[in-house]
């Protein structure tokens, strides 16, 4: 895949924080969510349900370092992770990638997680067989 921004010949390497075989760890200086990241596996794969065991393992190893590393550099309070898979789960770049995004007890939503949105009234489905 010539043309995807998260393939490594894309990849400006300034942006590269950690790495290891199988993955690397990005920061855009430019985020609006300062000291948030991103895995990628090195190799093209679509989403993480595409991912081999290897690159399984190795994502948990690069997060393990990315924690100590945000751990170091940032003091964050708590921990966002997620995989956006498919354009309706929001994905935009279609090359897997993990959010790793830090958080602060002074931030304006700290103490609400991912599902939270979700649940929000504006969300619900319109007719389903699992709406309530």
């Amino acid at each position: 895949m010539n043309d995807c921004v998260f393939c490594p010949a894309s990849i400006d390497q300034n942006e590269v924080i950690l790495e290891n075989n199988l993955c690397l760890f990005l920061q855009n200086e430019g985020s609006k969510l300062a000291g948030s990241g991103l895995i990628i596996p090195r190799l093209h794969r679509e989403t993480v349900f595409d991912l081999s065991n290897e690159e399984w393992t190795a994502t948990f190893e690069l997060v393990q370092r990315v924690k100590a590393y945000l751990d170091e550099q940032q003091h964050p309070d708590g921990f966002n992770l997620g995989w956006n898979c498919g354009s309706v789960g929001g994905q935009k770049v279609f090359h897997a990638h993990l959010h790793v995004i830090s958080r602060f007890r002074d931030e304006p939503f700290a103490g609400r997680g991912i599902r939270y949105w979700f649940m929000q009234a504006e969300n619900k489905r319109s007719s389903s067989k699992f709406s309530d």
